[in-house]
């Protein structure tokens, strides 16, 4: 015997020992227990190492059936105590690893532990589907699903306009990554729950929209006005959240064009930080309060307005750029970046990506977008709180775009 033989044999074993383990204590007790236990789940997966070292797959086939025949009729015995096929479809996929394990060791052995895993997970599963997790939570979930294994592999990844910039696969890239953003926000929100408060919950939030956020702060403050600085920290942290959304999106898009803004990025969240951090010493004595709750639905039709949009800047930008060169891209960007920054900003990184311009040309129209994304932030912060709330978050919001345009001017 060849130590790679040996060794694949070992391994089935194992992966019948460990399943059959597991299974092994929830097998129960009397006329009502599972037909299978340790002994049966090893003895199957050498079963499958056999059948396999026959180089027979006939064979093979003829004792999964054999084996699925057997278990099928243990479960019409049964069948008036609903016992569940949880054991018997284990016993099925322990054969098959066996069988794989002669040819795939270590595949074998890593779907073995992660279906022992499982297995053991019974109960936080269940409890996870059943309560933990809610009913729009789950159609989020699925959306998602559906826009990342269903749309996106659908969409060309060529450009299809006259200005050679609008590629479907690349827009919807980053429509799944800021839809991917917004439910990472919310599943933070959901574990940590109200112990975050205004602060880390406006920081959270800001993943999800942080206009959004800011506006909410603003309600905060104007309801309770024990809480507007606390409120204020809250909105100012939410732009953490946007600079850092802005580098991943740049990342994703482009990289060279991110390494060129990666110290301007850097200047605005140390900014950010900073200013957040002042906020939250004044806010110490701060009545205490539960966070926000910020809507993060996936929803299909506001990705695909998400979509529309960032397809109407690359046009304007691309219609601009061709008449007035970089001026058009800066003047589309800037007028874009009202709306939201991380599309003016793909929108850039993307004429850089397809050589449009360079990466150093980029800067400008991705901070243009910024700054007037900057000013809506302001306009919301003083249209949403009081004089109080504004004059707090407006400073913060201004000094996080003085020091990007400062990160610049050293690079």
């Amino acid at each position: 015997m060849t130590a790679d033989l040996a060794e694949a044999l070992a391994v089935a074993a194992g992966i019948g020992l460990l399943i059959g383990a597991e299974r092994e204590r929830h097998k129960g007790s009397g006329p009502a227990r599972s037909p299978a236990g340790i002994r049966t789940f090893t003895v199957v997966a050498l079963l499958g190492a056999a059948s396999m070292l026959l180089d027979s797959v006939l064979l093979l086939a003829a004792v999964v059936l054999s084996v699925t025949a057997l278990f099928a009729a243990a479960y019409v015995k049964q069948a008036q105590d609903d016992p569940g096929l949880t054991t018997e479809t284990a016993l099925i996929l322990t054969l098959l690893l066996g069988a794989l394990a002669i040819r795939a060791v270590s595949l074998a052995a890593a779907l073995g532990v992660s279906a022992a895993i499982v297995l053991a997970a019974r109960g936080r599963l269940h409890h996870f589907v059943s309560i933990a997790m809610r009913q729009k939570e789950w159609n989020n979930a699925l959306i998602l699903g559906a826009a990342v294994f269903v749309l996106w592999p659908l969409l060309p990844d060529r450009t299809i306009d006259p200005y050679d910039v609008l590629n479907p696969h690349a827009i919807w890239r980053f429509i799944v990554l800021m839809l991917l953003i917004g439910a990472l926000g919310h599943i933070a929100q959901r574990l940590l729950g109200p112990r975050l408060g205004l602060a880390l919950t406006g920081l959270l939030s800001g993943f999800v929209s942080s206009i959004a956020t800011i506006g909410a702060m603003g309600a905060r403050a104007v309801q309770t006005p024990a809480q507007a600085d606390a409120a204020a920290t809250g909105a100012v942290l939410s732009t953490v959240a946007t600079v850092l959304q802005l580098a991943l999106v740049l990342c994703v898009t482009h990289p060279p064009t991110f390494l060129v803004l990666a110290r301007p990025l850097a200047c605005g969240l140390a900014a950010a930080l900073a200013y957040a951090a002042l906020t939250a010493a004044r806010s110490v004595h701060s009545q205490p309060g539960a966070g926000l709750q910020m809507d993060s639905r996936v929803d299909i039709k506001d990705a695909l307005l998400l979509s529309l949009m960032i397809s109407a800047i690359l046009l304007l930008s691309g219609a601009l750029s061709a008449w007035l060169g970089n001026r058009g891209l800066l003047l589309a960007s800037f007028i874009g970046g009202f709306a939201d920054a991380h599309s003016t900003a793909a929108s850039a990184a993307s004429f850089a990506a397809h050589g449009k311009i360079s990466s150093q040309a980029a800067t400008g129209p991705i901070l243009a977008g910024f700054t007037a994304n900057t000013f809506s932030k302001c306009v919301i912060a003083f249209t949403s709180g009081n004089r109080r709330f504004a004059m707090q978050v407006f400073p913060g919001l201004l000094l996080v775009a003085i020091a990007v345009w400062l990160g610049l001017a050293l690079n």
